[in-house]
């Protein structure tokens, strides 16, 4: 059922109030283990332990060894239904000392009807889970070395908290989804509501059905209603017998694209239905109107997601939970984030099987910011049951997935679920137990018969001789990345689509952990490992550092602390932007990447671009620069020279200008040269460095005619009438990105603006990797190459609990022997 905003006559309390908490032995009664404490509902019960002072996340205790029971009163009378949104895990609900409710899937809601006479008490009894997992028999195919117990993949739970090295281990316990009581009083009962939207490129349709209780009290004379969208108005006609329909077509309506490509545009969608007691209204929120399609390429081995015809190349990332202690699904709490993730140019985010379903308010967001959405089943790495009982609880709980997001044209793709396939295949077995069919089957029925609009696939990755090829389907790549492989492999592995990949120990811009970093046991514990490696992502890190910067990491951490340290955050940004560049040029087959993660669960190095307090990394600069809709890009091709790779992804040309400059010593100009240039609306062209000028220059110095003349080359696209700030830039490093540290004659003039205060920026050498420290603000930009001649304004804002303030601090760049100071008046 389409999630419903309103009806007239149906009244909603949200249980919020009143909630406490008890834990006890496992079945045991009586006296809990502790006295009763207030709870938060929704919530977990590690967020109530916590704001009593009785757990913390930097030394969580275990909660599946335990019962926990909420309890709360309620009061009302006659008939009324009691909705659980989300019960984690194993959990009984008990009216008044009767069980009105058992459940055994934290992904399923529940509507219960029960009849209130007066005040009555609500309680759920969450069993413990080990126990439950312990009873669990029957061998798999394959056992995982992600998650454990094993026996995880007989109960539908999240398996965060359950991943060593991946995740803190925070169980998931409680109602952690609404818990509403809900009271109809209208004189129509809404059962129903299948709302479903097309495009064809130029029209917008709408299907819509309402299935309804109580058509006896309707208006008899026609028994119809309407339905408003896009500022049109279509009957609404009784079947005579329990639903009311209407399809139209909406001609020239405004589709919704993603923010990369076009406006994410939204429209209201109302019913209303005539009915001897007065009109009622359901309001069915907004709904977009696009297509969907792939691209295979004609190879037939692409994975190109087509939205509205054009071809999109997906960037962003794979979602970590903002809230892994209480796992909030407030607005609130997604629209910080999902908004940083929009700023940073990202326009896709993968939900992947090892988290959990997100609630309406992300879906929402995802809709209004214009973000796609690559949804996973909640499955992983396990050789799940074949069982009739297992599989109907996986069919309602994909059912209720799309009922509720079914008007979401954010949503995007439909995924069984992460790397199920490719563990089979990496430990050995034959091909033929690599797919698990009748999961496959149950999920992929649901998703046709109610989203038959979303790209399917049925797992991640997929595609190829092995399931996790990089050449064919969609991949997990991890080439550049842990595997170590160098910088040239992300265009040699032929990446098509990397559902995850590039994943990297980022460094914060600060120590938020209040420890010496890199070897201090609790430093380390946060540090991401694969379980049964020898090795962790700090080590990814360094190898690139080496790579890049030619320096001996063991020795540099040692000897020089704070170098070692401002290197390893500029380093996996850099990696990270060249291997986007790489896949966005003109001619790549690349059609999508998606970071392995875009957010730290807790404080520390972790894989995520962003802090688990919110606070951007220098990773996360280096994404915004890659994924910037308007880009220039440079690829060294050998000895073909330099290749100006120009990409608009926006619905209209760009007139601009475009200048190549080659400097010598980082400021001395010894090649540049412009030319006016047309970027095609969504698309990539490709200009040779050779064509700007009319004299040989070895910008790649791949012929080696006698010592190079230059250290940097840089490619400026700027608006055609050169007034302002670059639309973008671009540099190359033929001898390599560690330039000799000397005077660059870096400056910086703090000044207000409005009520915003701003750096001017400017340098006569060029300034890499410069970046602001100040503990009062925070840069927009950071971690960027500043070339001479060009003045950069980077707008400062407060950090968090800071107020207003007056900015005092330093900027810094790789290649300075020292920093800048600048403060403010007040």
């Amino acid at each position: 059922m389409a999630r419903i905003r309103s009806v007239t006559g149906r009244r909603i309390t949200a249980l919020t109030e009143g909630w406490s908490l008890t834990l006890l032995p496992p079945g045991g009664v009586g006296e809990g283990v502790a006295a009763p404490m207030a709870a938060a509902v929704p919530g977990t019960a590690a967020q109530a332990l916590q704001a009593g002072g009785l757990w913390s996340l930097d030394d969580p205790i275990p909660l599946h060894d335990k019962d926990i029971v909420y309890r709360t009163r309620l009061t009302g009378h006659g008939p009324r239904s009691l909705c659980f949104h989300g019960l984690a895990t194993i959990a009984e609900v008990w009216l008044d000392g009767e069980r009105i409710l058992t459940s055994d899937s934290m992904f399923l809601a529940h509507e219960v009807p029960v009849t209130l006479n007066g005040e009555a008490e609500l309680s759920i009894r969450f069993h413990a889970l080990h126990p439950v997992l312990a009873a669990k028999k029957g061998r798999a195919r394959w056992r995982t070395k992600l998650a454990e117990p094993a026996g995880l993949r007989f109960i539908r739970t999240t398996l965060l908290g359950h991943m060593p090295g991946w995740c803190p281990p925070v169980h998931a316990v409680g109602p952690y989804r609404p818990v509403e009581l809900v009271e109809e009083t209208g004189p129509i009962r809404l059962l129903g509501v299948d709302l479903r939207s097309a495009y064809d490129g130029r029209d917008g349709r709408l299907s819509l059905r309402l299935t309804v209780d109580g058509t006896q009290q309707a208006d008899g004379a026609g028994m119809a209603g309407s339905v408003e969208v896009a500022g049109q108005v279509a009957p609404l006609r009784f079947d005579g017998i329990d639903a009311f329909h209407a399809d139209m077509t909406l001609p020239g309506v405004e589709p919704w694209w993603p923010h990369t490509h076009g406006e994410p545009v939204l429209h209201d969608v109302v019913a209303r239905i005539g009915a001897s007691g007065g009109v009622v209204e359901v309001d069915l929120g907004r709904i977009g109107f696009r297509s969907l399609a792939v691209d295979r390429g004609a190879d037939g081995n692409g994975f190109a997601l087509l939205v509205n015809g054009e071809r999109v190349f997906c960037r962003g990332g794979c979602w970590v939970p903002v809230d892994p202690v209480g796992l909030s699904a407030e607005r609130a709490v997604y629209e910080p984030e999902l908004r940083r993730m929009r700023d940073a140019g990202a326009n896709m985010v993968r939900v992947g099987g090892t988290m959990l379903y997100e609630g309406d308010a992300f879906f929402e967001l995802c809709d209004e910011l214009g973000i796609l959405v690559w949804q996973d089943a909640m499955f992983a790495n396990f050789d799940y049951p074949s069982d009739p009982a297992f599989l109907e609880s996986v069919r309602a709980e994909i059912a209720q997935l799309l009922d509720r997001t079914q008007a979401s044209p954010s949503l995007a793709v439909l995924c069984g679920g992460s790397e199920m396939e490719q563990q089979a295949a990496m430990l050995g077995l034959p091909r033929a137990s690599w797919t698990q069919e009748a999961l496959k089957a149950a999920i992929a029925e649901e998703g046709t018969a109610r989203r038959p609009d979303l790209i399917q696939l049925s797992n991640s990755p997929i595609g190829g001789p092995l399931p996790f090829v990089a050449n064919a389907g969609v991949t997990h790549y991890y080439g550049v990345g842990a595997y170590m492989r160098p910088l040239e492999d992300a265009r040699r592995a032929d990446v098509r689509f990397a559902a995850e990949c590039l994943a990297f120990s980022n460094l914060p811009e600060d120590d938020p952990l209040g420890v010496p970093a890199l070897h201090h046991p609790r430093w380390k514990e946060r540090v991401p490992r694969d379980p049964g490696a020898s090795w962790d992502f700090e080590d990814v890190r360094e190898h690139y550092l080496e790579a890049l910067y030619g320096v001996d990491p063991r020795r540099l951490r040692h000897e020089e602390p704070d170098r070692y340290r401002r290197l390893s955050r500029a380093a996996t940004g850099e990696v990270m932007q060249a291997v986007f560049d790489e896949w966005r040029r003109a001619g790549s087959g690349c059609a999508g990447g998606l970071v392995w993660q875009w957010r730290d669960p807790w404080l520390g190095a972790g894989w995520g671009v962003v802090a688990a307090d919110g606070t951007p990394k220098p990773a996360w600069h280096a994404l915004k620069r890659a994924f910037r809709p308007l880009r220039v890009i440079l690829t060294d091709e050998g000895v073909n020279g330099l290749a100006v790779h120009l990409v608009n992804d926006t619905p209209r040309p760009v007139e601009a200008l475009m200048r190549l400059t080659a400097w010598r010593d980082g400021s001395v100009p010894v090649l540049k040269a412009e030319r006016p240039v047309t970027l095609p609306a969504r698309a990539a062209v490709t200009l040779p460095a050779a064509r700007m000028t009319d004299r040989f220059f070895d910008t790649t110095y791949a012929y080696r005619f006698g010592p190079i003349l230059h250290d940097v080359v840089s490619a400026q696209l700027l608006p055609a009438d050169r007034e302002a700030e670059p639309i973008d830039e671009s540099h190359y490093f033929p001898k390599g990105r560690l330039l000799p540290r000397a005077d660059l004659g870096l400056t910086a003039v703090v000044e207000r603006q409005g009520d915003d205060w701003v750096l001017r920026l400017a340098t006569r050498r060029l300034a890499c990797s410069v970046h602001v420290e100040d503990e009062r603000f925070r840069a927009e930009d950071a971690w960027f190459h500043l070339s001479p001649g060009v003045e950069r304004v980077v707008r400062l804002r407060p950090r968090a609990g800071e107020g207003d303030g007056v900015p005092d601090g330093e900027v810094h760049a790789l290649n300075a022997l020292a920093s800048v100071r600048y403060r403010g008046n007040a």
